[in-house]
């Protein structure tokens, strides 16, 4: 077990080194820097000032110097400052973190608890009409656009009570936290509740067909006995991958979201930074987003030993 650590760790760091070179050069394919678009929008051009502007920032040193400086401090700490602000990445990055989190966190946990039971009952009334009223939900969920739905339930928020719901980004109680974020979080979660209804689905039939139910249920044992403890405990695994996937999308795919219900997260802070060239910010956020990702999918795999006592991670 701990020689799979040591592994799966090193392959960890591999992958998030690949990941920076990759960030960090496509960011300088993107035709223009911070400096062109200052001086773009200034309606003039001044060569001296502009080489000036560029070597204050760094950006006029060869591209692989520029990648050292950067990774270096990025692994001592230093994020270096944003180029729009002049303040410290990490001051401007660390207060949206919390936001994109507990929209995020409430989204999943709307996903689960509301896709896994549908899930399981939709396998199990199998070709009855609530099979196919949960199916059709499903496929709704899936085929609707998130921003649509945003739109949608601000627009019946306004004939309803005659304004938009303003984000609160300091709540003071457990209560004024969920009534900021549980909007915005089902409508993000609906598509999510929607892929983990259908995999659940999916993955019960396959389980309910299998020797060992009809063992349990000859031996005399409850449906509910059957269905959640002999059968979904075997249909998990699949839908543990789906939702470690998910968790690790909401991080970074909440874009259009927060832009409709005007939420400063990291998401809608990441177009901004992208579309001012402000390489920093940029920078740290998709490392930031790569290593939630990574340790998503480690935390996934993690879990497969622990649901399935069949999986052992050894030499």
């Amino acid at each position: 077990m701990f020689a799979y650590l040591v592994r799966r760790l090193f392959l960890m760091l591999v992958t998030l080194f690949g990941i920076s070179i990759v960030i960090f050069f496509l960011l300088r394919i993107v035709p223009g820097n911070i400096v062109d678009i200052l001086f773009a929008a200034a309606g003039y051009v001044d060569p001296a000032d502009k080489a000036e502007l560029e070597k204050q920032l760094g950006i006029d040193q060869p591209l692989v110097m520029q990648y050292l400086h950067w990774i270096g401090g990025f692994l001592r700490g230093d994020f270096g400052y944003s180029y729009v602000s002049e303040k410290p990445a990490l001051q401007e990055i660390l207060p949206r973190i919390p936001i994109t989190a507990r929209l995020a966190g409430l989204a999943l946990l709307f996903s689960a608890s509301i896709g896994i039971p549908l899930g399981v009952i939709s396998a199990v009334k199998q070709g009855t009409r609530l099979d196919y009223a949960l199916r059709i939900v499903s496929l709704s969920g899936l085929s609707l656009p998130s921003f649509w739905l945003g739109l949608l339930i601000l627009t019946a928020a306004v004939a309803m009570f005659g304004q938009i719901p303003i984000f609160n980004p300091n709540p003071k109680t457990w209560l004024e936290a969920f009534a900021t974020y549980a909007v915005p979080a089902a409508a993000v979660g609906f598509r999510s509740a929607a892929l983990t209804m259908r995999i659940t689905r999916s993955s019960m039939l396959e389980v309910l067909r299998q020797d060992y139910i009809r063992t349990a249920r000859a031996k005399g044992a409850s449906e509910a006995a059957v269905n959640y403890h002999h059968a979904l405990k075997n249909a998990i695994l699949p839908v543990i991958t789906v939702i470690g996937i998910e968790a690790a999308f909401l991080i970074g795919g909440l874009i259009v979201t927060e832009t409709v219900f005007n939420i400063p997260g990291v998401a809608r802070f990441l177009v901004e930074a992208i579309r001012w060239r402000d390489y920093p910010i940029v920078q740290n956020l998709v490392m930031f987003i790569a290593v939630v990702v990574v340790f998503a999918n480690f935390t996934v795999d993690m879990l497969y030993a622990v649901f399935d006592p069949r999986i052992r991670y050894t030499d």
